[in-house]
């Protein structure tokens, strides 16, 4: 039993941390504030070959064992989480390709979303539909040699710069309905795909979110991911198996960075003639934080290891509720520390707290991660223990 990055990951892990440190951290609070699109740090990601770590490297993508993977998103979000949205849902639609799609669709995909020269999203949630896919209404029916597309979209991360869209549609009305559930990948061009308005949001700023409509969109049959329709509950829900282990490494990062906060703060703001550091209460609150983080952290690292050999449903759930419960809790027991100044933008703190909340919603809300991790016990699926 090793809890220790190799020396791969410790490189790895200390680059991304300097890029972080010197590129992302001193602009992210006001950068946020104006509401300006981080274009140079996106270069960035093109520079270090992030848009490539779940694309193999045959395509040109790094590859990244799923640690590593948790890492990049770990260190981001530590900075700004926003912008680590923008290769989150990437991310995720370049791995779903690499692992369902034909020969053809990641040959014609891959090499470029590997560059970032094209980017991609996931396009899954409707207005009726976010927890409950199998809700969805968004249909594609068969014309000859296309399909016809027409339904809504929304809370749609990287809508704007997408090339191809998966999205996913009911191909057929079946019981029960996963059955009849396909993704299929739309170009950004495709006449009736409309990106719509960017939703308001109280943080996870930096990456657009929107709605997308579609109104009669043709999509030629090779589109669909994989070729074979009824397939796309089974390739979205793998994807955000994922994408759990993506959130729970971002809520480790906020969570890291609340915690350097408020222990900075606590050395340096004096009260009563001494460092509030030397009170009792706030060394209580520090010495849970750094416990909950570092929990938090190791089990969003089994769950990343776990995932190498295969489905982890009760493992990336675990990560993912524990993760972003913790940094709840940390964001609000660091700007209790602030004070005062942890309402003010002029400190980090009122920016993370906005953006922890997020983590315990997106890729599935916590009490849907609960019933999934508590089905899976009951089942015998899984099992508390190594």
């Amino acid at each position: 039993m090793d809890f220790e990055l190799n020396d791969e990951q410790r490189l790895f892990r200390q680059t991304l941390r300097e890029f972080v440190d010197k590129e992302i951290m001193p602009v992210a609070s006001e950068w946020e504030r104006t509401g300006r699109y981080p274009t140079e740090i996106v270069e960035r990601f093109k520079h270090l070959g992030l848009f490539g770590i779940t694309i193999p490297e045959e395509y040109g993508g790094l590859a990244l064992d799923r640690v590593s993977f948790a890492l990049v998103f770990e260190e981001i979000a530590r900075g700004w989480m926003g912008v680590a949205g923008v290769l989150g849902s990437h991310s995720l639609a370049s791995w779903m390709i690499a692992r369902y799609g034909t020969r053809e669709q990641r040959d014609a995909y891959l090499p470029d979303l590997a560059t970032g020269a094209r980017r991609t999203g996931i396009a899954l949630t409707e207005p009726g539909a976010g927890t409950d896919l199998q809700g969805i209404q968004t249909r594609a029916v068969r014309d000859g040699d296309h399909y016809v597309l027409n339904g809504t979209k929304t809370w749609i991360t990287n809508a704007r710069h997408a090339d191809p869209m998966p999205v996913l549609v009911k191909t057929a009305v079946t019981e029960p309905a996963h059955r009849g559930m396909s993704l299929i990948l739309i170009e950004a061009d495709t006449p009736g795909y409309t990106v719509g308005r960017d939703l308001p949001k109280l943080g996870y700023k930096g990456t657009e979110t929107c709605e997308i409509v579609l109104q009669d969109v043709r999509v030629p049959v090779s589109q669909l991911l994989g070729g074979v329709e009824g397939r796309g509950m089974q390739q979205a829900l793998s994807a955000l198996e994922l994408g759990r282990i993506n959130i729970a490494a971002r809520a480790v990062g906020i969570s890291q960075c609340a915690y350097d906060a408020a222990l900075s703060y606590s050395r340096e703001r004096h009260a009563f003639g001494r460092p509030i550091a030397d009170f009792q209460a706030v060394q209580l609150k520090i010495a849970d934080m750094a416990t909950d983080i570092q929990a938090a952290r190791l089990l969003t690292y089994w769950a990343a290891v776990r995932s190498e050999s295969g489905a982890v449903n009760a493992e990336a759930a675990m990560a993912k509720y524990f993760a972003s419960e913790v940094a709840l809790r940390t964001t609000m027991e660091a700007m209790r520390i602030h004070g005062g100044y942890g309402y003010s933008q002029e400190f980090v703190l009122e920016r993370l707290y906005r953006d922890a909340p997020l983590m315990a919603i997106g890729e599935g809300t916590n009490d849907v991660q609960r019933l999934v991790i508590a089905r899976s016990l009951i089942s015998g699926d899984s099992q508390v223990g190594w």
